[in-house]
């Protein structure tokens, strides 16, 4: 960054310059050859040399009793981890996440762990950050506003990768422990899906608006989102899976005498295979007709939230009971759920969604009344 207006201080041991942009006096040092900057929060020239000597000096003093840290800081670390995750990760992790991290520390880490030197972050320090990000942003009421749990996990990842990075290249001997302490155990909560006969109700209500669009040249999308809702609850796929696929990827195939789609999945976790229920089939075929598509065109390149939120809306189905809110992934958990109904091997479900078993029995299989087996329960022992 450009500077103007540059004076030396102290025989040249202190700098003081102002930025363009900025009315304040900043000022930098070299101590133990390491540089330190910050800002005079002065305007005026005088008392910005003022503020300057009485901080180098105040520096020089904890440096020589040894309470100045020396070693790398956070603002180093966070650098260094930037410049190799995004070489490393190219092509194996979605842009977006990989320029979140650089967000969160912009934005957040950066400006509460900056220039503290890594080896003094410890649980004490970031649950002190926890603290502040719960407490440092108002509502216009004066109220706290909290970030979503979601949220401050995000930045707690996001400080492991920065003080792992300070890990391996041997300027923090020990990572410190990042977990949440005072945390009960978390409720697990199953994924928002449609019943059967709320599936049943879903699937009639777009088949309706598809036939009798309220304007007619709103008919192409009505029968494309028709046509998605039963693809989806038919195949497992991830929405965004489904937005990948190419005509090319789809193999119309028939076993156990009914037709059903063999699938080349291109998802989050690379190439995978799925097999759908016979009722995939159609919707397919009547979107492939309808658009005229070639070997290399997308099937689904665009997904009618709006019209699909519309018509859940309209039919009081936007959130489950437990006020989880119902979208297009949900018509994934609802082919799960069915299948564990129908009492599908759990471990062929999970391969043929692409996940694990484990994640299937912790969201999906805990609350399905039809995983218990009444007769295995209620056995009673014979009387003598």
């Amino acid at each position: 960054m450009t500077t103007t207006a540059r004076h030396k201080l102290l025989d040249g041991k202190v700098q003081l310059y102002m930025r363009p942009g900025s009315p304040h006096w900043q000022c930098s040092c070299s101590i133990a050859g390491r540089q330190k900057r910050t800002s005079t929060k002065e305007e005026s020239l005088a008392r910005a040399k003022d503020v300057a000597r009485d901080w180098y000096l105040g520096l020089m003093g904890k440096y020589r009793s040894g309470e100045l840290e020396e070693g790398m800081s956070f603002k180093e670390a966070a650098k260094l981890f930037l410049a190799e995750y995004e070489i490393i990760t190219e092509g194996e992790r979605n842009p977006i996440y990989v320029k979140q991290q650089g967000e969160n520390l912009r934005v957040h880490l950066l400006p509460f762990f900056g220039e503290m030197v890594v080896t003094k972050i410890n649980a004490g320090i970031v649950q002190q950050y926890r603290a502040h990000r719960m407490t440092s942003r108002k509502d216009r009421d004066g109220t706290a506003k909290r970030p979503a749990r979601s949220t401050l996990l995000q930045e707690i990842v996001t400080l492991r990768h920065v003080l792992k990075t300070a890990h391996r290249h041997g300027k923090l001997p020990n990572l410190p422990d990042l977990s949440t302490p005072y945390k009960a155990s978390g409720k697990i909560n199953h994924r928002a899906w449609f019943s059967p006969e709320e599936y049943k109700r879903l699937y009639k209500a777009t088949g309706e608006r598809a036939k009798n669009p309220k304007k007619e040249r709103w008919r192409t999308a009505c029968e494309d989102l028709h046509d998605f809702v039963l693809f989806m609850a038919n195949s497992g796929l991830r929405p965004d899976e489904a937005k990948r696929i190419e005509v090319r990827d789809v193999e119309i195939t028939t076993e156990d005498n009914e037709r059903i789609l063999h699938i080349a999945v291109r998802g989050k976790r690379g190439v995978g295979y799925c097999k759908t229920m016979p009722g995939a089939v159609l919707p397919f075929q009547r979107v492939k007709k309808r658009h005229g598509l070639g070997p290399t065109d997308l099937i689904f390149p665009k997904i009618q939230r709006q019209l699909f939120n519309t018509i859940l809306g309209e039919l009081g189905m936007k959130q489950d009971r437990e006020g989880n809110p119902r979208t297009a992934y949900s018509l994934r958990h609802t082919y799960i759920s069915m299948r564990l109904m129908d009492k599908a091997d759990i471990y062929q479900v999970a391969k043929n969604c692409r996940t694990s078993v484990e994640m299937i029995e912790k969201f999906y299989a805990s609350h399905i009344k039809d995983m218990i087996d009444a007769s295995a329960i209620n056995t009673r022992r014979k009387k003598r």
